[in-house]
């Protein structure tokens, strides 16, 4: 893997693939949108290349977008990664690392991390790769709104969980590259059901106090 890996995001075209996108790139990683249509995959790449002011981002369809990344952020809503990982999984290579940043929030007519057998939305996920292959659940706790807004400094922490010690520190490395970001290693995968948790704490938070900016810190690490 070269020193700053290529970053393919698989839903890179909604809000939370597109605040990370764009934080990745101005910090000098490679990035590539993913889509299932080359065209829109195109089209949202020179989107975010405008808001950049240079030609940092390049799109493509899933499979050639999974063909070329080192690094793929699993960014699609909740209620389709599923279908996302069941559809490209035999595009994925077993030298990359899955980053699931998907939260499932419960709602009406959807499932909270609770109602789902294995404990997490990302254990959820990870039944449904390869075996053996790396999921890391990062950037939970970072609001998306946050992400996409380039001029917030986002001085939080991202906590970091997976069963993988050497997957966990590759996308620990990966997100010191975006500054007044701090990586914390919250331990193994199934910690990610109380990451989830902590978001919807968060999420309460924000409607309580009609804020949209709510994240979380550690203090004397």
């Amino acid at each position: 893997m070269s020193a700053v890996p290529t970053l393919g995001f698989l839903g890179g075209t909604g809000i939370e693939g597109k605040g990370l996108a764009l934080r990745f790139a101005l910090a000098g990683a490679p990035v590539i949108i993913g889509s299932r249509s080359a065209e829109r995959a195109r089209q949202k790449a020179a989107e975010y290349n405008a808001l950049l002011g240079r030609e940092l981002i390049t799109g493509a369809e899933n499979r050639e977008m999974l063909a070329h990344a080192e690094m793929v952020f699993l960014t699609t809503p909740f209620a389709q990664a599923v279908d996302a990982l069941t559809t490209y999984r035999e595009s994925f290579r077993p030298e990359q690392v899955l980053v699931d940043v998907t939260v499932p929030v419960k709602t009406k007519n959807s499932l909270g991390p609770g109602d789902l057998p294995e404990g997490s939305g990302s254990q959820h996920l990870a039944a449904h790769l390869p075996a053996g292959f790396p999921l890391v659940g990062a950037f939970k706790t970072v609001p998306s709104h946050v992400l996409a807004e380039l001029q917030e400094p986002l001085e939080c922490d991202v906590f970091v969980c997976g069963d993988s010690e050497e997957a966990k520190a590759r996308v620990m490395d990966v997100i010191r590259l975006i500054p007044t970001l701090r990586p914390v290693d919250a331990g193994r995968l199934s910690v990610a059901g109380t990451l989830e948790r902590m978001t919807a704490l968060a999420i309460g938070i924000n409607r309580r106090y009609q804020i949209k900016t709510a994240r979380f810190r550690v203090i004397g690490l």
